[in-house]
């Protein structure tokens, strides 16, 4: 057993831990992240859609502030990483159109529509012809839509791989084991104990395990994150070059009540999702899951039928009781946290390593973050367990 000491220890090496610790050590912090697989993580199964206008939903404008915020600042974001590290990062401000199959679609559309003019934000109606017109390949039944050229795109994966580079550059210590247990002494959390019996201290330990962040030991009940998993599967797809372009945007609609999205990247990747099953910790890629992704997205784009089957994955999603994050310090002193962002994760990666810097240098929150307290929560939540 050995003990090695660092200013601050990232438990989790999803994008939102690295982004954590690229900006603890850019404020010099010495910043360790302990993780078996950084850079892995929900992140490689997520489509990453920034939609904070398109993704909208009744009673969460509290957190359309944090996305915003995060939106805003993902341009300088995406160049500052590829400036420290030369990744591209498949950002592209390729926009939104959020169409409507029926009419109760549409009705649920118009709505949405009301509530994003209601929260000042930029959208557009359009016709069943004009979205047509904008994607020629979408189902000649389509009854309208939204347009929403603010809601961007960057490749999840891509971003994971830069900021496991940037962290490296800029001197972050990676432990690749499992953290077990979180060390307390004297009501104060001092570090972690690894799966290998390391024993890694810190002055401050920040816990972003994404959904397994409520099954870390050592903690007191009243402390543990109400964070569950949600699951969610994906599908890739390849647009050969003969059907390029296939997309020129995101396209998303409501099928039968269930969400559905086709994100296109530039290499012509084209991602399909995403189911959101409560199913624990299960990530088995179903038939049914793929039958209804493939069939949802049929009835949308007719002619993805046609495309090539490349990959099909399930992951988890860090789920909280309202469907917003956790930031910042807790009731254990020495204990911060970054984890719960469910859907959001990707979009508020550039907002969160802000947050989580200011509050490893401060001890307090900004103002735009304060909203987001674990300490909402209260006392003990019950979080699953494995089983």
């Amino acid at each position: 057993m050995s003990s090695r000491t660092s200013d601050v220890l990232v438990i989790g090496g999803g994008i939102i831990g690295l982004v954590t610790a690229w900006r603890a050590a850019q404020r010099g912090f010495a910043t360790a992240v302990v993780d078996p697989a950084p850079g892995g993580g929900a992140a490689q199964v997520a489509a990453g859609m920034l939609a904070a206008v398109s993704e909208l939903h009744h009673g969460e404008q509290t957190l359309l502030g944090l996305n915003l915020a995060s939106a805003r600042r993902y341009p300088e974001f995406a160049a500052e990483l590829t400036e420290l590290t030369g990744l591209d990062l498949g950002y592209r401000r390729c926009g939104t159109l959020a169409v409507a199959l029926d009419a109760d679609d549409r009705t649920h559309l118009r709505d949405l529509h009301a509530l994003q003019q209601r929260s000042g934000l930029e959208s557009e109606w359009l016709s069943g012809r004009e979205c047509r017109r904008l994607e020629p390949l979408l189902a000649p039944g389509v009854r309208g839509g939204l347009r929403v050229d603010g809601d961007h795109q960057i490749d999840p994966r891509r971003l994971a791989a830069a900021l496991l580079a940037a962290c490296e550059r800029t001197g972050v210590v990676l432990h690749r084991a499992w953290a077990e247990r979180c060390t307390v002494l004297r009501d104060r959390a001092v570090g972690v104990a690894t799966a290998d019996g390391t024993e890694l201290g810190a002055g401050q330990v920040v816990l972003a395990a994404g959904s397994l962040s409520g099954r870390l030991a050592g903690l007191p009940r009243d402390v543990l994150p109400p964070v569950r998993p949600v699951k969610g599967q994906v599908l890739r797809l390849t647009v050969p070059a003969r059907y390029a372009p296939f997309l020129s945007r995101t396209v998303r609609a409501v099928v039968r009540g269930s969400q559905v999205y086709l994100v296109p990247r530039e290499n012509g990747e084209l991602v399909v999702g995403a189911t959101s099953e409560e199913l624990g910790w299960d990530t088995t890629v179903t038939a049914g899951g793929v039958y209804e992704l493939l069939r949802d997205a049929h009835e949308l784009v007719p002619g993805i039928t046609e495309l090539p089957l490349t990959e099909t994955r399930a992951g988890l999603r860090p789920g909280s009781p309202d469907n917003a994050p956790l930031l910042g310090p807790t009731a254990l002193d020495g204990l911060l946290m970054a984890t719960g962002h469910y859907r959001n994760g990707v979009l508020l990666t550039p907002v969160t390593g802000d947050v989580m810097a200011h509050a490893l240098a401060t001890g307090d929150l900004p103002e735009e973050a304060r909203p987001f307290t674990p300490a909402r929560f209260g006392a003990t939540h019950r979080t699953e367990q494995p089983a």
